[in-house]
């Protein structure tokens, strides 16, 4: 239980610093270096003002120097940052992949978060997971704790997936998605293998129609409108990664 508690609490710790590398990313600025300041009224903050999802809570939403709101975005990323965090340490355990996962884990967040902000899916962000994950995959074949054949079969799989959603993003000319969803889905048929990337494609293209038809009811959007296509996939991804071979057995059950 204490275990769990404390990566719940690095997981709001790590999610605060996400919100930060995104946007600092996307200003062109190190998210290494210097202070962190309000993005209205650009005042310094200080270490009262930094404290994960407390101080949303105690400024009641607001700056402390100017009083505009603080996005939402902030404690719901550290928030979900804190339960996938302690999802994946229930699951693996204390184990040598656990630092590499919660390191992917970071950064799967900061693709979905800078996507669904600026529809763009971070080249930084992604290569990294690229290569994270073949390394977890080598060092696993290594270890004798992956075979071979499916160190094949996952490079075949992110080979297959990226070449299909290349030819969607050509045939379409970037309309239908952007080009930094083939590098994504390369990431998304490293992390799977076959054939759970059937099934995480699939639930990545449903989630999106799902959401689809729901902004265009309530918000009145068209079918020309612009989508961040790489949050679904990643939800398809996570979902699949989880619980893949459960969804894939309760299909073929309906098959008999």
């Amino acid at each position: 239980m204490f275990e769990v508690l404390f990566i719940f609490i690095l997981g709001l710790i790590i999610g605060s610093f996400l919100n930060c590398a995104a946007y600092r990313m996307h200003k062109g600025e190190s998210f290494v270096l210097g202070r962190s300041y309000c993005p209205n009224c650009k005042h310094e903050l200080n270490s009262k003002d930094l404290i994960p999802l407390l101080s949303f809570l105690f400024l009641k939403g607001k700056c402390r120097y100017c009083k505009k709101s603080i996005s939402i975005q902030y404690p719901l990323v550290e928030i979900l940052t804190a339960i996938f965090f302690s999802f994946i340490f229930i699951q693996i355990g204390l184990t040598w992949q656990l630092l590499f996962w919660l390191i992917l884990a970071s950064l799967i967040i900061v693709i979905f978060i800078y996507d669904i902000k600026y529809y763009i899916v971070p080249d930084g962000a992604i290569f990294s997971a690229i290569i994270l994950t073949f390394l977890m995959l080598l060092i696993s074949y290594f270890l004798g704790s992956f075979s071979l054949e499916s160190l094949s079969t996952s490079l075949a799989s992110a080979l297959g997936l990226s070449l299909f959603f290349f030819a969607i993003w050509f045939f379409s000319k970037g309309m239908a998605m952007g080009f930094g969803d083939v590098k994504l889905a390369f990431f998304i048929g490293l992390i799977l293998g076959w054939p759970n990337v059937i099934v995480g494609t699939f639930l990545g293209f449903l989630f999106g129609a799902i959401i689809g038809i729901v902004m265009i009811l309530i918000k009145g959007k068209s079918l020309k409108s612009e989508l961040p296509f790489a949050p679904f996939l990643i939800l398809g991804m996570l979902t699949t990664f989880f619980w893949g071979n459960i969804i894939i057995n309760w299909y073929i059950s309906l098959l008999k």
